[in-house]
């Protein structure tokens, strides 16, 4: 089979697609044959060696964790799935023609393979921030650099819960931002003041990773109510860094109960080939996504 693997860290020139081994699935396990692949910018950071100190790699080491396929064989102790199913899920170097998955859940009526693909590292994301920042319904949430796969599950999320969100991100999505039941603004200068105008915030989530971490404890007052994915210095300033997966099946349960009453919908934005992984990764770090990015074997 292909797969797209890298021997160093470094650019997305060290992206290489590869023939390899079919992997096989262990306990708890399934194999599917990949139809489609997310795009997570985890997958670009990664590569990078970003978290090599923390979660060091034996390279040459293959990349992405999120994809939708058919089953085509089930591990041992394996019940309610069948070989020939299409589902979704997180496993393991996803970029590539076959994928072990170590969680799934049968893809939501209506879904394409490269829709499916998008959502299972973003909806656990999403709901596991949305927790942890505390916010109830009634309060305002503002989310920084929205536009992209995560936020727009948690603006839709959000507004499923009657929580009132504010959201930044260029002025290309602001349209994009306020279809998701957002009031947005933009970022760059005088951002801060604009948020204000829109009223009180009392929880704030940072998706992009812009050094802005100060200004959003400034806004809520309260650095326990600020969390970040995309910037490590959270910490140094009182902040969360949330990084630790949680229980990604039930994120996809929950996340098919949204998407069947119609109340989740993350687009994609672009596909790409296997051979093409590292355009989706430039890409992806260029930032400005609308939605989703995925491969397609």
């Amino acid at each position: 089979m292909k797969r797209v693997s890298f021997a160093v860290y470094g650019g997305p020139d060290v992206l290489r697609l590869e023939d390899a081994d079919q992997p096989d699935p262990g306990p708890g396990q399934i194999r599917i044959t990949v139809h489609a692949a997310g795009v997570n910018p985890v997958d670009w950071r990664i590569r990078e060696g970003q978290f090599q100190h923390v979660r060091p790699l034996d390279l040459p080491a293959g990349i992405g964790q999120d994809a939708a396929g058919v089953v085509d064989e089930v591990g041992p102790g394996v019940d309610g799935v069948r070989v020939g199913d299409r589902v979704f899920g997180r496993g393991a170097n996803t970029y590539a023609e076959s994928a072990v998955l170590t969680a799934w859940a049968p893809i939501p009526h209506g879904l394409t393979f490269e829709e499916a693909a998008g959502y299972p590292s973003v909806v656990e994301t999403a709901l596991r921030i949305l927790d942890e920042c505390g916010v109830q319904p009634g309060q305002r949430l503002l989310v920084h650099g929205a536009s992209g796969g995560v936020g727009s599950a948690v603006l839709q999320i959000a507004r499923d819960r009657g929580i009132t969100v504010t959201a930044t991100a260029g002025p290309a999505n602001q349209d994009y931002l306020h279809a998701l039941g957002a009031h947005p603004t933009t970022y760059g200068h005088g951002w801060v003041e604009r948020v204000r105008r829109l009223g009180p915030v009392d929880a704030a989530l940072d998706l992009a990773g812009t050094g802005v971490i100060p200004e959003l404890i400034g806004l809520t007052g309260n650095p326990r109510t600020v969390i970040s994915i995309a910037d490590l210095s959270a910490p140094q300033h009182g902040a969360r860094f949330s990084g630790v997966t949680g229980d990604v099946s039930r994120a996809l349960t929950r996340a098919t109960d949204l998407i069947s009453r119609g109340r989740l919908h993350i687009p994609v934005q672009q596909t790409y080939p296997l051979a093409e992984a590292a355009a989706a990764h430039i890409d992806s770090r260029a930032g400005h996504t609308r939605g989703r990015r995925v491969i397609t074997p």
